[in-house]
């Protein structure tokens, strides 16, 4: 016995698939997330120049972490320091 498929089941299928607007708003998601993480990283990275013993080196991790939080725009803050608490990162952002 065949099944004869109408043009209504058919139509119901393609929903299924997902449209261009979804691969483009999880493209930007990912960069958003990308893009904050990468900011906290460099972050940790000035931060890590504190342990050091040359009082020049401690000088420019802190110039460095000034210029980072100045140059960072307000609305990735929150992202950011979500990734600071996970890289262990002594630096908190205000908002």
């Amino acid at each position: 016995m065949r099944k004869y498929f109408t043009k209504k089941k058919i139509v119901g299928q393609t929903a299924l698939f997902k449209s261009k607007t979804d691969g483009n708003e999880l493209k930007k998601r990912l960069r958003q997330w990308q893009h904050s993480r990468s900011w906290a990283r460099l972050i940790c990275e000035a931060e890590k120049m504190w342990t050091l013993e040359s009082k020049e080196l401690k000088r420019l991790g802190a110039m460095e972490l000034i210029q980072l939080q100045n140059e960072m725009p307000f609305n990735v803050r929150r992202r950011v320091n979500f990734w600071l608490v996970k890289y262990s990162g002594a630096t908190r952002l205000e908002d």
